[in-house]
């Protein structure tokens, strides 16, 4: 068993996980503060892995140390939510481009299967729903792609976007403009047209720094 100050590493993986995952889904909120002690009780783990979680989800953006104070949850501002697409766009824009020229017909399938759910979901009008299955579909992309580098660079900037992200799928509509932005990037991939689809991306990430601009404060 891990000490007070030992952890294993399939410990530091699954409360690292954890936190990432309470954070992003907004179990903790913007600025509150992140206890060793609390998060050890709480995760039922060492605080020797909580403080080890807490140094890498702050390599990631997610969390901050402030001096004399310890952690807190790291709020993204508006500003810092608009540069991050404006590298996602182009990030995703080059993973559209190779995930068309390395799609496979099963992947086609697979894309087009996500691609029926998500005008079910935008139909029946289930937000959360399309969330995922936005997420989803990006994330296939990026693995269809074989881009390694860029999965990790976007696995940490989408991290720190959760949030806006979240907040532009409830404007009123969003989804039906997400949806057919979503639609062209899917075709082009499918049709293996990889100018086509970087420039659909590229146009949809246009679209949420857009509308990120626009939304209310």
């Amino acid at each position: 068993m891990p000490t007070h100050e030992q952890t294993t590493d399939a410990e530091h993986i699954d409360i690292t996980a954890a936190i990432r995952k309470a954070i992003v889904q907004g179990d903790f909120a913007p600025n509150q503060r992140l206890v060793e002690a609390d998060l050890s009780e709480q995760f039922g783990v060492s605080r020797g892995g909580v403080r080890a979680a807490l140094f890498e989800l702050t390599n990631e953006g997610l969390v901050e140390r402030i001096q004399h104070r310890g952690a807190r949850v790291r709020a993204v501002t508006l500003d810092e939510a608009i540069e991050i697409s404006e590298v996602r766009m182009v990030v995703e824009g080059l993973c559209a481009a190779k995930a068309a020229e390395h799609v496979s017909d099963e992947q086609i399938a697979e894309l087009r299967g996500i691609e029926e759910a998500m005008r079910t979901a935008v139909a029946d009008g289930h937000v959360v729903r399309y969330s995922e299955l936005n997420k989803a579909l990006h994330g296939r992309i990026i693995e269809i792609s074989g881009q390694h580098t860029a999965a990790e660079v976007l696995r940490r900037l989408r991290a720190q976007n959760v949030r806006h992200q979240f907040r532009l799928a409830l404007v009123p509509g969003r989804p039906n403009v997400s949806l057919a932005e979503h639609l062209a990037i899917i075709d082009a991939i499918c049709g293996r047209a990889p100018d086509a689809a970087e420039r659909a991306a590229r146009a949809h990430l246009t679209s949420v720094i857009k509308a990120l601009r626009a939304v209310p404060a």
